[in-house]
């Protein structure tokens, strides 16, 4: 059965994270707000990958000197799931 969280990141640009899952794997991941079309393609390559892998690769990615970015958001999402 699909399952749904709703994210509100901090520290970056997008607003809010739509993100669908099953059986630990991403089945789609909305982003709003923040840097389009990288956000477009992130949400695009994350579709259908293992949650775990997920956040092992994008946990602790900096944008600039913020000590967050949008990738790690992400990341802390998922892992509320777990």
């Amino acid at each position: 059965m699909v399952k749904h969280l709703t994210y509100v990141p901090t520290g970056v640009c997008s607003r809010r994270y739509e993100i669908d899952y099953e059986d630990g794997k991403i089945v789609k991941i909305e982003i709003v707000g923040g840097c389009n079309g990288n956000l477009s393609g992130i949400s695009k390559l994350l579709e259908g990958a293992d949650i775990d892998w997920v956040i092992s690769r994008l946990e602790g990615t900096k944008c600039g000197f913020k000590q967050t970015s949008c990738p790690d958001q992400i990341a802390k999402a998922l892992k509320t799931i777990k």
